[in-house]
């Protein structure tokens, strides 16, 4: 009897390694898996971003966690349109992400004066000036004294909290290369949990408020 219980044991001892190798494997095959299925989904499709900072209040406010949409963008099944809230790296230092509101796209004209931004492009030769007020309180104010022509594929942004944002009234516009995504979802706070829509703007400017064309 003895002797038998000798000879089991190296039985057990294999049975305890081998079921703890089998434990380890199958971890590292659900890690090795969801790394394959989230890394891309990260790069390509989506990723989550927290807001920081207070330059886009009053509809996103520091720590909000939103779902960002760069499948759209890099797939080409839609173009960043005017009105999209879009995350891209700061033009001046790339390793920094904004989040800000396009308001100018490539190839148009943005003068803001006097509190109006107005829009010059083939559509609107004379300039449109933009109607705000779906997503901007009527007394905010839109500082500044720009005349900016946007390159090919270049897009020009504002925060919409205007008296608190840096943004291509400073520094210029930003370059398609640099737009990781457009704002999709809101998922934290759990109350304010919501998906964006891009507001559409209307109406010509009056001839009155019409641009000077450019010397």
């Amino acid at each position: 009897m003895e002797e038998q219980q000798k000879n089991e044991e190296p039985v057990r001892q294999e049975s305890v390694w081998r079921n703890l190798f089998s434990s380890i494997w199958g971890l590292a095959k659900v890690f090795i898996i969801s790394a394959l299925v989230i890394l891309p989904i990260r790069a390509y499709v989506a990723q989550p971003f927290f807001v920081r900072g207070e330059s886009m209040v009053p509809n996103f406010h520091d720590g909000e966690y939103l779902v960002i949409d760069e499948l759209s963008y890099n797939t080409g099944i839609r173009s960043p349109k005017r009105g999209d809230v879009v995350v891209f790296r700061y033009p001046k230092d790339p390793s920094q992400f904004y989040i800000k509101r396009i308001i100018g796209l490539p190839g148009e004209r943005v003068v803001i004066s006097g509190d109006k931004i107005v829009v010059v492009n083939k559509e609107y030769p004379k300039g449109l000036q933009l109607n705000e007020g779906q997503y901007l309180p009527i007394t905010d104010i839109t500082t500044g004294n720009v005349d900016s022509v946007l390159g090919k594929d270049e897009y020009f942004v504002l925060g919409d909290n205007r008296e608190h944002s840096s943004d291509s009234r400073y520094w210029g516009a930003v370059p398609r290369n640099l737009i990781v995504g457009r704002a999709w979802l809101r998922l934290f706070p759990i109350n304010e949990a919501s998906a964006f829509t891009t507001p559409h703007y209307g109406g010509i400017v009056p001839p009155q408020a019409t641009v000077s064309s450019q010397p």
